[in-house]
């Protein structure tokens, strides 16, 4: 397939961070006193693990921090105008997806840091027999985490918890498979869902500044269905396991990935 395209996510605030106000894709791997002080950044690492080709981030909070510390990477950026979901990210990239000379494209997040290099390349590899594949994994508590749902290996949906969890349990229990929040797709049969995904907002309720109000957002997770409905196959290959792609939402979660990075430095 050549080279292949890649997206990273690092808009976000991540609020859950407490005590640090950057953007936490810049947070490091290699900490030094305290777990916000060190050297290689997640997003660094990402880039390193993901497969050669051309790669944009998608930039908001700190994204003067983001670029100056990645300037050097031949990168593209894109800026996500209003924090509106990982599909308003995946919107924001869409002058890159629709211009960028390959066939494949990874999304995946920038915090996120552990996926390893041959689980993008599986995720590219399963491109030849489906336009879309999600890369999943299977938890030992599958806590509040999206699931997928389908039959067999082709996926028909991506269900959130607050739904999920209303199931009878003999339906949660066959849904065993969670979303990771990494995706690959050939990129020419994504192209026309994109304005399908900008035409089909959610309408969420967020508390700010101690009032709540009424925000549209767009999920990544909705493409799942749009191709679904078309008849067009949604595939899934499953994480080695779920530390690889654990995500850095707080100071614990930080310190594990810090603590894992360590342990596959030492063995690698």
């Amino acid at each position: 397939m050549g080279e292949t395209a890649s997206i990273i996510m690092a808009a976000g605030r991540g609020s859950r961070m407490k005590d640090f106000e950057g953007n936490k894709t810049l947070l490091p791997l290699v900490p030094s006193g305290t777990p916000f002080q060190g050297d290689h950044p997640l997003l660094l690492h990402i880039i390193e693990s993901l497969p050669p080709g051309p790669k944009a981030v998608v930039v908001n909070h700190k994204k003067e921090e983001v670029m100056e510390a990645t300037r050097s990477l031949g990168l593209s950026y894109c800026e996500q105008p209003v924090l509106n979901g990982t599909g308003g990210a995946l919107l924001a990239a869409g002058e890159f997806i629709e211009t960028v000379d390959c066939d494949g494209l990874i999304i995946t997040m920038g915090d996120v840091p552990l996926v390893r290099t041959r689980t993008y390349l599986r995720l590219v590899e399963s491109l030849q027999s489906q336009p879309l594949t999600v890369l999943g994994f299977r938890p030992s508590d599958k806590r509040q985490y999206g699931v997928l749902d389908g039959d067999g290996a082709r996926v028909k949906r991506i269900v959130e918890w607050k739904y999920w969890s209303a199931f009878p349990k003999e339906t949660q229990d066959r849904m065993e498979i969670c979303n990771s929040g990494i995706y690959a797709a050939r990129r020419k049969e994504l192209i026309p869902y994109l304005s399908v995904l900008r035409s089909r907002p959610h309408v969420v309720s967020k508390e700010r500044d101690g009032k709540e109000i009424k925000l549209e957002e767009y999920f990544i997770t909705d493409l799942v269905e749009f191709l679904d409905h078309d008849g067009k196959s949604v595939g899934c290959i499953v994480a080695e396991d779920e530390e690889e792609v654990m995500g850095v939402d707080d100071v614990s979660a930080l310190r594990r990935a810090q603590e894992k990075f360590k342990q596959i430095r030492a063995t690698s």
